[in-house]
């Protein structure tokens, strides 16, 4: 009699289960902590992360993964961030290994940069075959507090409602509630000196802001680049660059003065310029336009977002609490991002220059990766621009509805360029977000068969 043994997939699931590495926190959740909000609203939870008390402003991430992403964003400098998911902690906290370019594989920056962490439910037990240590092991090193057991979708609907507040997380000693918006935070998370990566052809000068590590991978992965970057309080207006990126950061942009001067002075030039998160709302500012704080902002990694010149709409990660007032723009520039969801700014454009820049993160880590075509699109104008000035033509307004006459009736035997043509025409405007009216008399052809044209007679 033969007995078959495991088969080759179960043989591979058994050796994937076997290397995992599993851990446990016995000390986390054994103290009483309290998250107090500015309005007086008390949450009783348990202590996780380091046993200290921190103040900063509370906001919620509405991402289904990604904590250790998150939780080492320079964006989120002094800010209590509040997981909506229900099971934070599960798979641990992965090595701080690099790359070939010695940016870190697995984490945004070097270190930890919320002031705290609220989740609904801390899984003291970890499970994953990267981890090193656990979530708690994590914070604790690095001090920073974390509280559990906090009802996050009623402080959810509570920041939505009244909008986000200050904050701060007891465990031992109390402390005042300090407003961390009066100071220029991107100056706090910048580096200090000039780092080079990569030795290309082009020259790409990248405003640290605050930058998140996975933004230097993209364009590092754009091909034949330097990537030089420099602190945000650097004469980068002088610099010899084939290109400029102005990165994510937290805090008020308008704190962020010597920047906005320096962009100033690039936009006298041709050069190509990409801004992301931070960077839409400084060259908004450098434009002369003005910004606004957001009620609660948008953060997490679910975020539509209308594209004005295609008419298509991208699931974007984001993380931000100011955005860029529309009416404000000047005449040269106009918004080339529309947020689904609320109608606010996610991205900017100059009508004949290449400059251009966006609210979300098209470099997302961990993901979705709907825009990071972006990044061709600024190596396209690098590229270009080395040959001489860019001159962007005005693109003029499509029709919203085109009438198409369709085939007629074919006959056995007789070609079908007609139905060809116009199934490929209606295929175009629809690229183009032009809806399409058909009328065809001959239901066997190609382009009345369902979802063509928008609507058929």
């Amino acid at each position: 009699m033969l007995i078959a043994g495991p088969s080759k997939n179960a043989q591979i699931a058994i050796r994937s289960v076997s290397s995992r590495t599993y851990g446990r926190d016995k000390e986390a959740l054994q103290t009483a902590a309290f998250l107090i909000l500015q309005d007086g609203t008390c949450f009783r939870g348990k202590s996780f992360g380091a046993k200290k008390s921190m103040v900063g402003e509370v906001v919620f991430n509405t991402g289904m993964v990604g904590y250790p992403e998150s939780l080492t964003d320079p964006s989120y400098s002094h800010q209590i961030l509040s997981f909506t998911y229900p099971l934070i902690g599960n798979y641990g906290c992965p090595p701080f290994t690099k790359d070939q370019w010695g940016l870190f594989k697995f984490y945004e920056s070097d270190r930890l940069q919320v002031a705290g962490m609220i989740v609904a439910d801390y899984s003291a037990e970890y499970c994953h075959w990267n981890a090193v240590k656990s979530l708690h092991e994590w914070l604790k090193d690095e001090g920073i507090p974390g509280i559990s057991g906090i009802d996050t979708r009623e402080l959810t609907q509570k920041l939505r409602k009244e909008s986000t507040m200050l904050g701060k997380i007891i465990v031992e000693d109390d402390l005042p509630l300090i407003n961390p918006f009066n100071q220029n935070l991107c100056q706090l998370v910048s580096i200090k000196q000039p780092t080079v990566y990569g030795s290309g052809k082009y020259k790409i000068t990248v405003v640290d802001c605050g930058i998140k590590q996975n933004i230097i991978r993209c364009l590092l992965e754009m091909g034949d680049v330097t990537v030089k970057v420099v602190p945000v309080d650097f004469p980068f207006a002088s610099d010899d660059y084939d290109g400029l990126f102005i990165s994510n950061g937290p805090g008020d942009p308008r704190q962020v003065k010597q920047t906005i001067r320096e962009l100033g002075k690039c936009f006298e030039k041709d050069k190509p310029i990409f801004g992301i998160c931070m960077g839409n709302q400084l060259m908004a500012l450098a434009a002369g336009g003005s910004v606004y704080k957001l009620p609660y902002g948008n953060r997490g990694q679910n975020q539509p977002v209308i594209d004005l010149y295609s008419h298509n709409v991208y699931i974007t990660p984001q993380n931000h609490g100011y955005a860029v007032d529309n009416m404000s723009l000047p005449a040269d520039w106009k918004p080339a991002f529309l947020n689904a969801n609320d109608g606010s700014n996610e991205g900017i454009s100059h009508r004949k220059k290449p400059f251009f820049s966006v609210q979300f993160h098209p470099e997302a880590q961990s993901g979705p990766h709907d825009t990071k075509f972006l990044f061709k699109k600024f190596m396209d104008y690098v590229v270009e621009g080395t040959k001489g000035p860019i001159r962007l033509e005005e693109r003029k307004d499509l029709p919203k509805k085109t009438l198409i006459l369709g085939s007629g009736a074919l006959q056995i035997g007789q070609a079908g360029e007609f139905d060809y043509s116009g199934s490929q025409a209606i295929k175009a405007l629809k690229e183009e977000g032009v809806k399409t009216v058909l009328i065809n008399p001959n239901i066997a052809t190609v382009q009345t068969a369902k979802g063509i044209a928008d609507q058929i007679y």
